[in-house]
């Protein structure tokens, strides 16, 4: 029997965070997906650098992608680096592609990458979304909660 998944994913170090990910869209469900990288991709990506600001994912041929992320090239990788905007393959469960295949194409949702990572293991990972964009209004409503959270925080914290 498989090993239920736990609810929250392990994080030891964050490398990389689509902050404006949670404001562009409609967050569904996550999942943690592994990711095939280089040698030079890894060391690079322990340094720190990275980047999934204008990223994302999408499934070709019964894979997963992920696209347009930025990961620098190393500085002692000399003639053995990597292209730093290369597409990079997610490793997830068959079933897991599957349901994520039926969503963008039926529901027309995006896969959005949420955070770059390394688990407890050293492994690099990719905390993936299923997102369904926002409009305009829903963005107003959501600055507009953020705004009045904030106040009442500082209301309470004045007259406590």
């Amino acid at each position: 029997m498989a090993r239920p998944k736990p609810a929250t994913f392990e994080k030891v170090k964050t490398v990389a965070e689509n902050r404006r990910a949670r404001f562009d869209y409609f967050i569904e469900d996550t999942f943690e997906a592994g990711i095939a990288l280089t040698g030079t991709e890894v060391k690079s990506l322990r340094s720190g650098e990275g980047s999934i600001a204008e990223s994302y994912a999408e499934v070709r041929d019964g894979q997963v992608w992920l696209v347009n992320a930025n990961v620098p090239e190393f500085s002692h990788g000399n003639r053995f680096n990597h292209e730093p905007k290369r597409p990079r393959k997610l490793l997830l469960h068959q079933r897991e592609i599957e349901k994520l295949f039926g969503a963008v194409e039926r529901k027309g949702m995006t896969l959005v990458p949420l955070s770059v990572y390394f688990n407890g293991k050293g492994r690099a990972k990719v905390e993936l979304a299923l997102a369904k964009g926002k409009q305009t209004h829903d963005k107003r409503a959501t600055i507009k909660d953020r705004d009045w959270k904030r106040d009442k925080a500082r209301l309470l914290r004045e007259n406590g």
